[in-house]
């Protein structure tokens, strides 16, 4: 499966979560516009084929620690520390980060 196909199932997995705007809507470009956001704010989107994550600073540390993420750099020489890239292939991975990202970013940002 390519990543945007499961990144796809993901879209359609959270399409219906309270407060979560999918990818698509007419008129967004460039960065987050293809992303999966929860009170306009992002939490997943998919970058270089993989899967990029928002989670709390420890976590992401944690998962890197772990060898299930890699740091996240949004082209700028370092590493974003609320963002992983999740180095995982499948899809249980995907949806359990996923919604994990979900959960911290639509309780964090009021």
């Amino acid at each position: 499966m390519l990543p945007e196909e499961r990144f796809n199932a993901l879209v359609d997995e959270f399409r219906a979560s309270p407060g979560v705007r999918v990818p698509g809507e007419p008129g967004r470009r460039g960065f987050g516009s293809s992303a999966l956001k929860v009170n306009g704010s992002i939490f997943a989107m998919i970058a270089g084929g993989r899967l990029v994550v928002k989670l709390p600073h420890d976590r992401v540390t944690t998962l890197i620690g772990s060898e299930a993420g890699a740091p996240f750099d949004a082209g700028k020489g370092r590493a974003m520390k609320e963002w992983l890239t999740v180095t995982a292939d499948d899809e249980e991975s995907w949806l359990a980060l996923a919604r994990e990202a979900l959960n911290f970013v639509g309780s964090a940002h009021h």
